[in-house]
């Protein structure tokens, strides 16, 4: 048995006992305080040092709100330390939970209508047992282990207030890994996404202000649902007309809100737009041609607007570090056991970080493929595979740091 998998299942009743404390207390956003202070409880109970982590402005929280997210005063990261000096690697793991009720009937169960369905307690837990490993192996580490207890993924931008609050500085971060439980991937299993692992993602957010009138005057007025109208119409030929057809690309307009009766022109209307896609150049077209389109058809038809923007960037598995890193979890789950697989088209924000660093992100079986899928109700996780996940997580962490010392 591999070192570290036998020192993890020494540990998998405290790993458990985490997990099922975090997944009693679900907290969704950037603001997770009960959740962090558990973490850095946890962490001072192993004599780790560590800080909080985390900046929210007043732009991105009045967003966040208009969007429909709880308020969030501030972004509760946590950032622990082990080991000084040589390379530094970084190991993630968000903690926020999803706006839903569960259903499983678990004796740990969440209650209210908040929970863990997306197995962000199971990351969490995983990063705490991996933390007790490094620390007691602590002198004989010839680099640093930063430790990244992120919170706000779920609304796509929690790493993102870390990275700004100097996350992968003092010591300067030279790789970051993250893993992700899989509901419905076999235990023992790993899969990642050589190159993009996930769908990249932007919101735009458009209130467009007009002049209200009656209907039968409508030449007095500046019409804000028909602006909106055009818009969506255009904005509806972006993919087909400028986006290569072999990339993966989806742009939707959710929701268009403007006026209640048939007979009066509103003064106001808002549009919701959102995209997605696997393609990076297809990112930055989009990215720059939305606002072009809402510039200029808006001003067209005599409206104004303001405009808010939500965006994150695909989670990239970085070539050369994910050829190091992949023979490190093979040494934990055995060869044969990790396999390469298509990227998730959903949203992932270690993208925030794997954008400045070399990065490498992966699903990790926790279940069966039979199991309720993940954000649903009823998901649930085989605990059996959270020790793996500390494995992993701890020997990644010391076989590349000897690597990069010896190299």
């Amino acid at each position: 048995m591999n070192e570290m998998l036998e020192k993890a299942k020494a540990l998998q009743a405290q790993i458990v006992a985490d997990r099922r404390c975090l997944h009693q207390i679900p907290e969704v956003g950037v603001y997770t305080p009960k959740t962090a202070e558990y973490v850095k409880q946890r962490l001072t109970e192993m004599g780790i040092e560590h800080k909080d982590c985390g900046v929210h402005s007043e732009e991105d929280r009045e967003k966040m709100v208009f969007a429909g997210y709880p308020d969030a005063p501030t972004s509760t990261g946590v950032v622990g330390v082990i080991g000084k000096g040589g390379p530094c690697i970084l190991l993630r793991a968000d903690m926020d939970g999803l706006p839903m009720e569960e259903t499983t009937g678990l004796d740990f169960a969440s209650k209210g209508n908040t929970a863990h369905m997306c197995g962000h307690d199971a990351h969490a837990a995983m990063l705490l047992g991996a933390a007790r490993i490094l620390k007691d192996m602590e002198d004989q580490l010839p680099g640093t282990v930063k430790l990244m207890f992120q919170p706000g993924e779920e609304m796509g931008y929690g790493s993102r207030t870390m990275v700004e609050d100097g996350l992968l500085e003092n010591p300067k971060v030279d790789a970051a890994m993250a893993l992700h439980v899989g509901p419905q991937v076999e235990v023992g299993k790993l899969t990642y996404s050589p190159g993009v692992a996930s769908g990249a993602m932007a919101t735009f957010i458009v209130s467009i202000q007009g002049k209200g009138g009656h209907s039968s005057e409508p030449q007095k007025t500046v019409d804000p649902v028909n602006i909106a109208t055009q818009v969506c119409s255009a904005l509806n030929m972006l993919i087909p007309r400028e986006v290569d057809p072999d990339a993966f690309a989806t742009l939707t307009v959710g929701a268009l809100n403007g006026g209640r009766a048939s007979n009066i022109i509103p003064d106001t209307a808002e549009i919701m737009v959102s995209f997605r896609t696997l393609s990076p150049e297809a990112y930055d077209h989009l990215v720059e041609r939305i606002p072009e389109i809402l510039e200029h058809y808006i001003k067209a038809w005599r409206g104004t607007y303001s405009v808010r923007v939500l965006k994150t960037p695909s989670t990239v598995c970085d070539a050369g570090f994910s050829a190091e890193i992949v023979p490190f979890v093979e040494q934990v789950l055995g060869e044969g056991n990790v396999s390469a697989a298509p990227p998730m088209k959903g949203a992932e924000d270690f993208g925030h970080v794997t954008r400045l660093v070399p990065g490498f992100y992966a699903f990790m079986g926790a279940g069966s493929p039979e199991n309720y899928p993940l954000h649903n109700p009823n998901m649930v996780l085989d605990e059996s595979a959270l020790p793996l996940g500390s494995a992993i997580l701890a020997n990644c962490a010391v076989e590349w740091l000897k690597k990069r010392a010896q190299g």
